[in-house]
């Protein structure tokens, strides 16, 4: 590919491309390694044709699902970045603030998400604890983080798991809310090196194999993106609100809480593989099926 064509990226509208921000910004100025075009969409069926058709070649999507393309392409897909660590947190309205998910126990708690990813990371951090999330929590399920927020805000007090940036608009609406737990530094404390890995830069393997220092000047660009988003949050919030993913006043107080990153190489294995075999554990088709082998994580020929 010569350097002048067009990297043609996709991304859900979030936390997942909260991180690009920058580098969309700075591909209009033209100050990026790569020249890029960029498709936003509200749900991931939006992309993925366009990625096995091959009008994508880069997707910012969650990280399962780049394990389900991957499956599902049989070795067509690779993850290249880990995009954002966990945005999931326990928000606490009324009582004694809790600092651990044992606390959780007996306690009625409000979210969104059954059957997915949400879902499934509490359900990996009570069992680490000695919980069962039916047996000994009453879970009341939600079509969405706003009917959560509702539900919540209906009664003196309760438990909510809400995913940024929802927690941050809950938190500006609802007197007497408190984020109390955090689920990605729950993870972290628990044994092992995986990480709770929201978000994650997938990719084709046609794209990688034929395109690879295009594939790599996008990470570093992506890279930058992701540096500047974190340290610069009052701008940043300008540029996630300009693009449609969320209002600046909300993005500047969510972006902390959104963990965003960009991890690659060996360190994205590590944090990553371990993630998905929790998924995987629980339910094999949240992965597609089967464990991603080797070959789904990219490694660049410059880190």
């Amino acid at each position: 590919m010569l350097a002048e064509e067009t990297v043609h990226l996709g991304g859900l509208k979030g936390p997942t491309t909260m991180g690009l921000v920058k580098l969309l910004d700075d591909n209009e100025q033209r100050s990026t390694r790569g020249v890029y075009d960029f498709t936003m969409a509200a749900t991931a069926d939006e992309l993925t044709p366009g990625l096995l058709r091959g009008d994508l070649d880069i997707l910012a999507v969650p990280a399962n699902l780049g394990a389900v393309l991957y499956n599902a392409t049989k070795g067509g897909v690779r993850m290249a970045a880990i995009g954002a660590l966990g945005v999931l947190y326990i928000a606490q309205k009324g009582g004694e603030p809790i600092t651990k998910i044992s606390e959780l126990k007996h306690q009625t708690i409000y979210s969104s998400g059954k059957g997915t990813t949400p879902e499934m990371a509490l359900r990996h951090l009570m069992v680490l604890s000695g919980m069962d999330i039916d047996a000994d929590t009453d879970m009341r399920w939600t079509s969405e983080p706003a009917e959560t927020i509702a539900r919540l805000n209906a009664q003196e007090g309760g438990f909510a798991l809400l995913p940024e940036p929802f927690l941050t608009v809950a938190l500006q609406k609802t007197p007497g809310l408190q984020r109390v737990l955090s689920l990605s530094q729950q993870w972290d404390n628990a044994p092992g090196d995986s990480r709770l890995v929201t978000a994650a830069i997938v990719v084709s393997a046609e794209f990688a194999r034929d395109n690879p220092a295009a594939l790599d000047d996008f990470l570093k660009d992506y890279s930058d993106s992701v540096t500047w988003v974190n340290q610069n949050r009052p701008e940043a919030g300008l540029l996630i609100e300009k693009y449609g993913i969320v209002a600046a006043a909300v993005a500047e107080d969510a972006l902390p809480g959104c963990n965003l990153t960009a991890i690659i190489g060996a360190e994205m294995k590590m944090a990553a593989e371990g993630y998905l075999q929790a998924l995987y554990d629980q339910n094999p088709r949240s992965v597609g099926g089967l464990m991603p082998g080797d070959d789904f994580y990219y490694a660049p020929a410059q880190p």
